[in-house]
C-alpha cells in the first residue's frame, strides 16, 4: 500500500492545496472535514490529476472518531507517513462579549483536535521509524501563535497551546525519528473569506501581497523532504510586504 498523507481540515484553500501537493508527490491523500460532502470537489480534482484520494467526514474534537479514522486508514488504505493538522477556528470576539462555551469550542477545534490526531498518528509512526523512512507531523499555526491581538483572546489562547503541543511532541518524538514541525502563517491567504470580507487586502494579490495556498503547500512538502540532520521545527511564512 502506498504511504498516506492525512490532512485534517482540508478546506478549499490551504488544506486542499496540501492534499494536492502530497498526492502529486505519490502519496495517497486522506482528507477530512466535518462534512465529507464538502470534500467531493477536492477528491475529484486529485483523481483527475492522477492521484489517489479518500474523503472522510470526521470531527477532529471527538476522540472516538479520531481513533476510528486512524485505525481505518492504517488497516485499509496505507501507513500514515504525513499528518498535517490544518484546522483554523479564527473567529474574533471582544473579551467583554466572549462566552465560556464559545471560548472552549475554539480551543477544542484549534488545539484539542491537534492533540488527538497527533497522538493517534504518532502511536503508529513510532512502530516503524527507520533512517530510510520519512515521517512528519505538521501543525498549522498563525500570527496568533506568537502574539494575542485585541478581539482574539480565544483564538490566540488556542494557537499558543497548539504551538506548545508541537514543541513538546518535537522534543519527545524527534529523537525517535519523527519530524514534528509548526508552521506560522503570518498574513492573509488567498481565500474566498479574504476576498469577500477584506477586498482591500485581497487586491494585494496582484502584488504578491497575500499568501497563495499552493506556495504554503510547497513549504510543507519541503519540510517533509528535509534530511533528519537538518530538520526545521518552526517555519514562518509571510508575504514580503507584511509587517512583523
Amino acid at each position: 500500500m502506498k504511504p498516506v498523507a492525512l490532512i485534517i481540515g482540508a478546506g478549499d484553500a490551504t488544506g486542499g492545496a496540501i492534499a494536492r501537493r502530497f498526492a502529486q508527490g505519490g502519496y495517497t491523500a486522506c482528507v477530512t472535514r466535518r462534512s465529507a460532502d464538502k470534500l467531493e470537489a477536492l477528491k475529484m480534482q486529485i483523481e483527475l490529476d492522477g492521484g489517489a484520494c479518500y474523503a472522510f467526514g470526521s470531527d477532529a474534537r471527538k476522540e472516538e472518531e479520531v481513533i476510528g479514522l486512524v485505525e481505518h486508514i492504517e488497516a485499509n488504505i496505507g501507513p500514515i507517513e504525513v499528518m498535517a493538522f490544518n484546522i483554523g477556528a479564527n473567529s474574533p470576539s471582544s473579551i467583554l462579549e466572549e462566552t465560556g462555551r464559545r471560548y472552549f469550542k475554539i480551543w477544542e477545534m484549534a488545539c484539542l483536535g491537534g492533540f488527538l490526531n497527533g497522538r493517534e498518528v504518532a502511536k503508529r509512526m513510532v512502530t516503524r521509524c527507520s533512517a530510510e523512512r520519512r515521517q512528519s507531523i505538521i501543525f498549522t499555526g498563525a500570527t496568533a501563535s506568537l502574539r494575542g491581538s485585541a478581539g482574539f483572546a480565544a483564538f490566540a489562547g488556542a494557537k499558543f497551546a497548539l504551538r506548545a503541543l508541537a514543541q513538546s511532541m518535537a522534543r519527545e518524538l524527534g529523537p525517535k525519528g519523527i519530524h514534528v514541525a509548526h508552521s506560522i502563517i503570518d498574513g492573509a491567504i488567498d481565500t474566498e473569506f479574504i476576498r469577500s470580507n477584506f477586498p482591500e487586502r485581497y487586491a494585494l494579490k496582484n502584488q504578491d501581497g497575500i499568501l497563495q495556498p499552493e506556495h504554503i503547500a510547497d513549504a510543507y512538502w519541503m519540510l517533509h523532504q528535509q534530511p533528519r540532520d537538518a530538520w526545521t521545527h518552526e517555519l514562518d511564512l509571510r508575504p514580503y510586504m507584511e509587517k512583523f
